[in-house]
């Protein structure tokens, strides 16, 4: 299915500078305009996803989140997000199970996936895992071929000393040093506008499956 992403960019690019109900209220008709294409990129997406997840009957709507901030405990009172956003997964936004999230934003798009922000007793459960085997299992998918091509390197969050039960010394202290466990795919606007972005997001995501997996094994729930 085409997506025409123009309207979604320049619709995020122009709401960054009006951050305002005033200016959103007289400009609905772009922004429905801007929903509509990243919704039938993310419908287009769904549609071709089986070899990566079994997304059963989850829909377009079931993944994309909404453009209103949440402002109740925010210093910043500006009332919609400057992305759209969707969690690709068995269940949308709302999934218990390991997803791929996308974001479109002017300048900042990007796919990811991982550990952002784990309850204390996943992250413990991490750790032990982690532990368990020197951290071979998860280094050896971060430095597979595929999650380099894509990722990079993990990212997130690092504690400056070893966490309490650990020695400083510990084989995998790097990993066990994490607070969390992060997957990013930069994508500047030119990429998301490419007619085969879809394709392309499964691509990384099939890349981004072992790690997502690793996880979701420990857990029970993607994070």
């Amino acid at each position: 299915m085409p997506q025409n992403l123009q309207f979604t960019i320049d619709f995020l690019e122009a709401l960054r500078f009006n951050n305002n109900k005033t200016w959103f209220d007289e400009n609905r008709k772009r922004y429905e305009q801007a929903r509509a294409a990243f919704e039938a990129l993310v419908s287009d997406i769904i549609q071709n996803f089986a070899p990566v997840e079994d997304l059963g009957k989850t829909a377009a709507k079931d993944c994309m989140f909404r453009i209103n901030r949440d402002v109740r405990f925010s210093k910043d009172k500006t009332p919609y997000k400057l992305n759209m956003g969707a969690l690709i997964g068995s269940g949308g936004r709302k999934t218990t199970e390991r997803s791929y999230y996308l974001n479109i934003e002017p300048g900042n798009s990007f796919i990811a996936g991982g550990v952002y922000a784990p309850l204390p007793e996943h992250l413990k459960a991490i750790r032990e895992t982690i532990a368990l085997d020197n951290g071979k299992k998860l280094t050896n998918i971060v430095n597979h071929t595929d999650f380099k091509r894509y990722f990079g390197a993990m990212e997130g969050e690092v504690l400056k000393t070893a966490p309490k039960g650990y020695a400083a010394d510990h084989p995998a202290i790097d990993l066990l040093k994490r607070k969390q466990f992060l997957a990013s795919h930069k994508l500047d606007d030119a990429d998301v506008l490419k007619e085969d972005f879809a394709a392309h997001f499964i691509t990384v995501s099939a890349a981004l499956k072992p790690f997502e997996r690793y996880f979701n094994d420990i857990t029970g729930a993607s994070l």
